[in-house]
């Protein structure tokens, strides 16, 4: 499954950096994932300063 963002989001970006494909966008007040693109590497989640992405 892929991963999605969680409420826990501050908005910071470091997902998006370590995205190896670019599934990771800003959306409104946090970032999201396009499950279609995301190849379930777990980049975004190492990355991410609050651990905000998770597995679905």
């Amino acid at each position: 499954m892929a991963y999605k963002i969680n409420d826990e989001c501050i908005a910071c970006g470091a997902c998006a950096d370590a995205c190896p494909v670019g599934a990771i966008t800003e959306g409104d007040g946090k970032y999201e994932i396009d499950a279609d693109a995301c190849i379930e590497c777990g980049a975004c989640a190492g990355t991410c300063p609050v651990g905000a992405p998770e597995a679905e």
